[in-house]
């Protein structure tokens, strides 16, 4: 009798246990789960927002936000560098030992920002994408900015068009740039800036990938893979990407400035102007698909990036295009390079120790590659008078690279330019000089001795 009494209570136990669990579940999926914000889901469970850690906050925000994307088909694809960095083949290999979070391996980096990107001219206006995603909790911040592409040296002025995109959701951000299409044939975003009124402690900005400054990139190409369970387009080169990201701080040109001085001083509007410009165009234009090719970067130099900083264009009387490479980046084949695209070698001077200088001709305009050489707190380039072997050494401070547009073309110059200018051309740079000698007139040459005249005929080269 004792053991039947035992059995109806442990029976009586396990049918009241299981209509407990059922009422719990009944009233989860009927109450709680309806209230937004109170639970989220992760692949390895149920948790709420104050349980969460920095990565799976992340995870979840970036999960909902992809959802409202994929909703509205707005082909936004990543450009996160911390993520994007992990998925180089390396980070591939070592994924076991980095990843922390079991089913986050790439998305969950505890960042407090995830970048996106997107070509503008496939996003429109649509009020119902930004209402949907408030509707979903997110806080929405839209930065607005000038269309440098409407402005010109006749209409300095252009209309605003949004820039970034600030999605805030659990103190997770999500930034998505807006990429738009220059006339150079490569995608530019604007400069991140925040307005009085604007929020300061909507977005830690400080650690944004993109914004601190104006950025321009080659068009990348999209693959659609799988990230952590989501659907997410990235640049099928990442490391390309990545390489163009840490250099593509861009520099507008100075329409305003360059159209003062155009005022001041009218463009030479002559049919043999007209047409050395038009040369001069042709030959940058090969230049740089020359040594795009070589894989060697070069930047305007001389009276070219002149031109472009004081009159954003061609000094139609300079009679060729200045360009500067530095002799890290020198390579046998560029002479054979540019003789291949129908270039003709004009003079060689100096050797790769010391003072290189090459000059091609096409046509009636010639091309001048000068050589920098890094020394120290300066840089420098050489320069060597033909009948007499005299050397020259051109002073220049250390300077880095941005990209500029000219003549619809993307081109590097040197970003801190006005320090670079003037160096070359003295603080009187802004008046234009028709009469101008490379031995004297620049304002940081210096004498460098004389070459070794049982050295001339290979140091000195004239064709």
């Amino acid at each position: 009798m004792l053991r039947v009494n035992r059995t109806a209570v442990l029976a009586l136990l396990i049918v009241s246990s299981s209509v407990f669990l059922l009422f719990q579940l009944h009233y989860y999926r009927k109450y709680v789960s309806k209230q937004p914000g109170s639970h989220i889901f992760r692949p390895a469970g149920h948790l709420t927002p104050g349980h969460l850690t920095a990565s799976q906050v992340q995870w979840q925000v970036v999960k909902k936000f992809l959802a409202l994307v994929q909703h509205f088909k707005l082909p936004l694809f990543l450009t996160d560098t911390a993520v994007l960095a992990l998925l180089s083949q390396d980070a591939l290999r070592q994924r076991d030992r980095l990843v922390r979070e079991p089913h986050c391996s790439f998305l969950c980096t505890g960042r407090a920002v995830t970048s996106f990107a997107l070509q503008a001219n496939q996003w429109k206006y649509d009020p119902g994408f930004l209402l949907a995603a408030e509707q979903k909790g997110f806080e929405v911040m839209e930065l607005r900015g000038v269309d440098p592409r409407l402005a010109s040296l006749d209409t300095l002025s252009g209309e605003d068009i949004p820039l970034h995109f600030l999605f805030r959701l659990h103190n997770h951000v999500i930034q998505v740039v807006f990429l738009y299409e220059r006339s150079g044939n490569y995608l530019w975003h604007g400069a991140l800036r925040l307005k009085g009124d604007a929020d300061r402690s909507f977005a830690a900005f400080k650690v944004l990938d993109y914004g601190h400054y104006a950025g321009a990139y080659d068009r990348p190409q999209l693959i659609l893979t799988v990230l952590d369970g989501l659907d997410i387009r990235v640049p099928r080169n990442i490391s390309h990407f990545l390489a163009q990201q840490k250099h593509a701080r861009f520099l507008e040109c100075r329409y305003h400035d360059a159209r003062n001085f155009l005022q001041l001083y009218p463009d030479d509007l002559s049919a043999a102007a007209v047409d050395f410009r038009r040369k001069a165009k042709a030959l940058l234009h090969l230049t740089a698909r020359t040594l795009t090719h070589l894989d060697v970067p070069f930047w305007l130099s001389s009276g070219t990036c002149l031109g472009w900083f004081r009159q954003c264009s061609i000094i139609s009387y300079s009679r060729d295009v200045d360009i500067g490479i530095f002799i890290a980046d020198y390579r046998p084949d560029i002479i054979a390079a540019f003789t291949d695209a129908g270039l003709t070698l004009k003079h060689k001077f100096g050797k790769v120790e010391d003072s290189l200088e090459l000059s091609f001709l096409t046509e009636d305009v010639k091309l001048d590659i000068f050589f920098f050489y890094d020394n120290g707190d300066i840089m420098w380039n050489g320069g060597t008078q033909a009948k007499s072997g005299r050397k020259f050494k051109y002073i220049f401070p250390r300077f880095s690279l941005c990209w500029a547009e000219l003549l619809e073309l993307k081109v590097r110059v040197p970003c801190e330019t006005l320090d670079y200018v003037t160096a070359n051309y003295g603080t009187s740079w802004n008046i234009p000089l028709r009469v101008w000698d490379w031995k004297s007139s620049p304002s940081n040459v210096q004498a460098n001795g004389v070459w070794p005249v049982a050295e001339w005929a290979e140091l000195i080269q004239v064709y």
